[in-house]
């Protein structure tokens, strides 16, 4: 990851980042790590986890990640963990709300069944994750939460009327949650991301069509990378942002 930039008030800080695994959550746990922050990550793709861990664990001058399995959809389980996490390693000065799923889906379709799993999976975890690490944050006498947005609602994109949802009302979220924590010194924050190269929308969604479509649409056209994201991402969980919050951050070349 070609980051230059040093953060020195993260060294030591407890990083919690839910949906670590793959994908942008895997460059975040890299990218903390390497800035010397003492990095937990949740995810349920224990195989992936446990790669990315071996992977971090040999770069020189980082920290090695813990990893913990975590199914975000069970809210008890999660509550108990982080109370967990914050026995054993202390209160958690940064939040990073990552996880969500972007499964394309035709509106007909839609149960409640799925409709309910859309929401636990993109929005209602990460409510419940700021509830439970917002005492801690407090007794530091603040900290950075990043909740993970998407574009996708902002360009009407079909064929997402779930995650759309679910992200538009995340942007609620953190400014309401902006403001019942800046008392606190607690910074909330919404990252949101254009179309990421990750080796999943590369390999599912991503074909020579829509990548000149894209760097048509694109003010700047080379295409958003994984530590694109990352560098804003450090910025808004260091003390450099300490006077950023309630606000969406968007990196995606112009695209929008």
């Amino acid at each position: 990851m070609n980051l230059t930039n040093t953060y020195p008030s993260l060294a030591g800080t407890l990083v919690l980042i839910t949906g670590g695994a793959s994908g942008i959550g895997a460059g975040l746990v890299e990218a903390f790590c390497l800035q010397r922050a003492r990095v937990v990550f949740l995810d349920i793709l224990q195989q992936d986890a446990e790669r990315l861990v071996n992977k971090v664990a040999a770069l020189e001058g980082a920290t090695t990640p813990e990893f913990f399995y975590c199914d975000l959809a069970n809210i008890p389980s999660l509550q108990v963990l982080i109370a967990n996490v914050e026995q054993r390693l202390g209160p958690i000065g940064v939040l990073i709300n990552n996880a969500a799923r972007d499964t394309r889906h035709d509106f007909h379709s839609v149960s409640e069944a799925y409709w309910d799993e859309m929401i636990s999976v993109n929005l209602r975890h990460v409510y419940f994750a700021i509830q439970a690490v917002s005492a801690g944050m407090k007794s530091l006498g603040g900290g950075s939460i990043i909740n993970f947005g998407s574009v996708s609602w902002y360009r009407c994109q079909a064929n997402l009327t779930c995650y759309a949802t679910s992200k538009a009302a995340l942007e609620g979220m953190t400014r309401s949650f902006a403001r019942d924590l800046g008392v606190d010194g607690i910074r909330v924050n919404t990252l949101i991301p254009g179309w990421v190269m990750t080796e999943r929308q590369l390999r599912d969604w991503v074909n020579a069509e829509t990548l000149s479509e894209m760097q048509k649409a694109q003010c700047l056209k080379p295409h958003v990378q994984v530590e694109d994201v990352c560098a804003l991402a450090l910025f808004l969980a260091s003390q450099d942002s300490k006077m950023c919050t309630a606000q969406n951050f968007i990196v995606d070349g112009g695209w929008i």
